[in-house]
């Protein structure tokens, strides 16, 4: 881990928190550059109904507004749930060369979890991935499913 990893994640936990209290899976990011937060983002799914609307796309769109380039290939991302399919084919095509994530997604995982995209043999970039704080962004997510159910149960 690295001097500022976990100042980072509290920095992404802080905007899953922000999708909790909004009803949307609490997963938050944000983007570093030169050790300073240039994007910031949490799941919109539900509120904008649009399955595109993860926290990580949204911060890589508002990144690359800040750079000037679609290329983040000198940034670390730091996100509360291991990245998807969809999103973690953004990063390689993006380039962030290092993404540190909280919780490992047994379902939807796509950086070790699920299956592994950085293993791909083909691909022209490979990310560093680690994953730090676990059990914090592990406890946000099953808070939020276990309100979901009892909200359900009381129907």
């Amino acid at each position: 881990m690295r001097n500022d990893d976990e100042k980072f994640m509290l920095k992404a936990i802080e905007q899953a928190k922000i999708a909790f209290d909004l009803n949307e899976v609490p997963v938050g990011c944000v983007i570093v550059k030169n050790g300073e937060i240039i994007a910031k983002a949490y799941n919109s799914v539900e509120r904008d109904n649009n399955a595109t609307m993860h926290a990580e796309l949204k911060a890589i769109n508002q990144a690359t507004e800040v750079v000037g380039n679609f290329r983040l290939d000198d940034c670390t991302m730091y996100v509360t749930l291991e990245p998807c399919v969809m999103c973690t084919g953004a990063l390689v095509y993006s380039r962030i060369p290092r993404v540190v994530f909280g919780a490992f997604d047994k379902k939807r995982g796509a950086c070790g979890s699920l299956i592994s995209l950085n293993d791909y043999e083909g691909l022209n970039h490979k990310i560093d991935v680690e994953s730090i704080m676990e059990q914090e962004c592990v406890d946000l997510m099953q808070s939020f499913f276990r309100r979901i159910r009892e909200k359900n149960k009381n129907k």
